[in-house]
């Protein structure tokens, strides 16, 4: 059996953003983004993912101009019913990609450098308060000892 390489190119213009994910330890920043986001009344839709090579994934979907911002942080577009980064193409094509990573119909999937992610897509309008377990980084703890 064959494998296929996956190659990135920069893409020209970018892809407008629909999505925003942030591995590891980008996660908090990106988790306390959203929920200040959620709070202002922006309708988002959230899904955290424990099992990336770099442990939690977050992925927020949302119009672009309700997305938040955090550093670290990567913005996605739409390419093939594959989620990927707005300013890189992969290729083969995304659809291709789609098909390899076995995504069905109505899944989400999301393919960016080192990572990829299949599953169902999340409902918009998640509770803030849901967001407070990403806000510190793994083992950390805030004020009073809660993590």
């Amino acid at each position: 059996m064959t494998g296929v390489g996956l190659s990135w190119q920069r893409r020209e213009p970018p892809l407008e953003a629909v999505a925003v994910l942030a591995l590891g330890s980008a996660v908090p920043a990106l988790a306390a983004a959203t929920r200040f986001r959620l709070e202002s009344g922006c309708r988002l839709a959230v899904v955290a993912d424990g099992s990336t090579p770099k442990g939690l994934a977050l992925l927020v979907l949302g119009e672009a101009r309700d997305l938040p911002w955090a550093d670290g942080a990567r913005y996605l577009g739409t390419e093939g019913g594959v989620l990927v980064p707005t300013t890189a193409r992969p290729q083969p094509g995304a659809s291709l990609w789609r098909a390899a990573l076995g995504a069905a119909d109505g899944q989400l999937c999301v393919l960016v450098p080192g990572h990829a992610l299949v599953g169902d897509r999340p409902v918009p309008g998640c509770d803030p308060a849901d967001l407070d377990r990403f806000l510190v980084p793994d083992g950390a703890t805030v004020e009073g000892g809660r993590t």
